[in-house]
């Protein structure tokens, strides 16, 4: 094989002027190309070159061992006027074209940008041909803008700005490369490995175009039918989770399912609700304040904060406990709803009893945030004071109120704030403990006799059934203890993980399933989304000898998907069926197909049978043709 190289410009400062076409071997011998292909380089005459005109110098040389590169260069842009057929015809017959200039010689480089390459641009897109521009010299002013003034000629042959070379590659579709000098490692390196790069493309691309040799008994041989890739299995689309939303309107939504009520220490008036698990969960000071050891032992008055008035390290004398416990009388609230266990809270000081509602709704944004084990960012406490700020109108007051919501988190402003110093603070482990277990909790699950402990406050938020079932007039809402049916302990338990953590992942298919009939059942449709991406995963990882020998009916859960409303995943598992038709067709759950799912599967079925049939008749002629031959030639 053989590589064709058409070299263009000049790499010296001037180039060749018209009266020096004809180059001579000590130019040419320093030039890029002659550099890059070394003592190998044998130059030819210029008769020896296709062109009339000696403006095109032809030397050979070979790289790769047996690859002869044939080098056409031309140092010359006048040669495109005087003889631009000639120039087309060579450029046409070239592999790779190299285009040389010096960034030491302006007014040349503007020639080619403004005259030469707008007329080779065309032919270069249409031809498709590797383009390599190279800058060559080292820059003897920095690159700033040019001089202005009317007397000042310096700009006329002052360096070629590295933008200016770069447009002008872009313009031509070209790789762009800059040597400072004509160094055997510049050269070597950069250039070469660019040039090296192109030439091996031109070599595959002259290897896959060129004919291919085959023997003369192979010439009669029938070629096998091509078998197309199987379609692509449809997606599932997941919805975008709510997660954040519904913890955040916790405040608003859960009110009367709320088991904390504040109250203004001076006139006795209700300020409002919030939830022990969402306090708790945040604040240490809530904590000691609603689950001290004796506010279960005496429910009587008391304030959380004694001696020197901050207790064990919370605000000083901000909140106090009334009536910590319940008597038979506030069993049910006003509305007739199981209350639980009822924690009133005092509120002693008067700008907390201003801006409660704002205190609690940034103490719900902090939940959140703990909940997906991140530290609360500064805008969550702008917005907080920017609503103190409108409420109070006092600056001080406002500092006053921060630096005691701070104390609410455990927090202290100082230089030792930081962001993992805060995360130790805050302590997000608490969070964890929520799902399945006692702590702050008002409702049981009993399920196949197993107890499952939880927080109406989180179940409300998540899941519009159990706000339903909570909040009307149903035995449930009624109830502290709730039974369960129809669902496996461990089925439900993995529905629970999912209204706490917002996350789903089933051990198996068909826990999946299961997760996704429970889903189907409490209206969670993201939930069913997320179930049906994991029967998919789990199915699609299955290799073929593992899929025909499984005890999974494919086909069942066809039947379970549509009973069940998953509509993503019956219409996958038809083209999952399709796709293995081979497999799936041979088993005696197959028959249980509607007719209308068997009409679409033999229609999606891979392989077709039009490709069956080619492939039948290819070993039928393969057969005959070996009956054929001549065993003993």
């Amino acid at each position: 094989m053989s590589i064709h190289i058409v070299a263009l410009g000049s790499e010296c400062p001037g180039g060749a002027r018209p009266g020096e076409e004809a180059m001579g071997q000590g130019q040419l011998q320093g030039g890029l190309l002659w550099s890059y292909l070394g003592h190998g380089a044998v130059a030819g005459g210029p008769e020896e070159s296709s062109l009339s005109n000696s403006a095109f110098m032809e030397y050979t040389s070979r790289v790769f061992g047996d690859v002869t590169v044939v080098v056409q260069d031309c140092p010359s842009w006048d040669l495109l006027d005087s003889d631009w057929a000639g120039v087309r015809s060579v450029l046409e017959q070239a592999d790779i074209l190299v285009i040389k200039y010096s960034v030491n010689d302006k007014l040349a480089f503007q020639q080619v940008r403004n005259g030469y390459a707008p007329r080779l641009r065309p032919l270069l897109h249409h031809w498709g041909m590797p383009v390599i521009l190279v800058a060559v010299g080292a820059r003897l002013n920095d690159e700033g803008p040019p001089c202005t003034c009317p007397l000042c000629a310096s700009d006329w042959s002052s360096c070629v700005p590295h933008s200016e070379g770069l447009q002008l590659s872009r313009d031509l579709g070209a790789t762009y490369l800059e040597l400072p000098s004509l160094n055997h490692v510049f050269v070597s390196r950069y250039f070469g490995s660019v040039l090296e790069y192109f030439m091996i493309q031109c070599l595959k691309q002259k290897a896959n175009d060129r004919p291919e040799k085959r023997r003369g008994n192979k010439l009669n041989e029938p070629r096998p039918p091509h078998l197309e890739q199987p379609a692509r299995l449809p997606p599932i689309r997941v919805e975008e989770s709510s997660f954040s939303q519904d913890l955040q309107w916790l405040l608003e939504r859960g009110v009367q399912f709320a088991d904390v009520a504040f109250y203004a220490g001076d006139s006795g008036k209700e300020l409002g609700w919030g939830h022990a698990a969402v306090l708790c969960a945040v604040s240490p000071y809530f904590r000691q304040l609603l689950l001290g050891p004796k506010a279960r032992e005496r429910p009587i008055s008391r304030c959380a904060c004694r001696g020197d008035g901050r207790g064990d390290g919370g605000p000083p004398s901000l909140l106090s406990t009334w009536d910590g416990g319940l008597g038979k009388e506030d069993g049910l609230r006003p509305d007739g709803h199981l209350a639980g266990r009822l924690s009133r809270l005092v509120v002693k000081d008067p700008l907390l009893c201003l801006c409660l509602w704002e205190t609690l709704m940034f103490l719900y944004r902090v939940f959140v945030c703990l909940w997906f084990w991140c530290d609360p960012g500064a805008w969550e406490w702008e917005h907080l004071q920017e609503a103190m700020g409108e409420k109070l109108n006092n600056s001080l007051a406002v500092a006053q109120l921060m630096d005691r919501i701070r104390s609410f988190l455990g927090r202290d402003k100082g230089p030792r704030d930081t962001p993992n110093a805060r995360a130790a603070q805050l302590g997000p482990q608490s969070l964890v403990n929520l799902f399945n277990s006692p702590l702050y909790s008002d409702v049981i699950f009993m399920v196949q006799g197993n107890v499952l402990p939880a927080h109406r406050a989180v179940l409300v938020a998540r899941c519009d059934v159990m706000a339903a079932m909570f909040s009307g007039k149903y035995a449930e809402a009624r109830s502290r203890v709730v039974p369960i049916h129809g669902v496996s302990s461990d089925t439900f338990l993995s529905f629970l993980e999912y209204l706490y953590t917002d996350t789903c992942c089933p051990a198996s298919v068909l826990q999946a399933m299961a997760v996704l009939v429970c889903a189907e059942m409490y209206q969670v449709k993201r939930l069913q989304h997320l179930c049906e991406v994991c029967v998919c995963a789990y199915l699609q990882s299955m290799p073929s000898r593992e899929l025909a020998s499984t005890g999974i009916s494919v086909i069942r859960l066809l039947r379970r998907a549509k009973c069940h409303n998953a509509e993503q995943l019956y219409v996958w598992l038809l083209h999952f069926i399709a796709n293995n038709y081979l497999i799936f067709s041979h088993k005696p759950d197959f028959l249980e197909l509607s007719e209308e799912e068997r009409e679409q599967v033999e229609r999606l079925r891979w392989p077709s049978r039009g490709y069956l049939q080619e492939l039948s008749e290819y070993q039928q002629r393969r057969r005959k043709l070996k009956k054929s031959r001549c065993l003993v030639m």
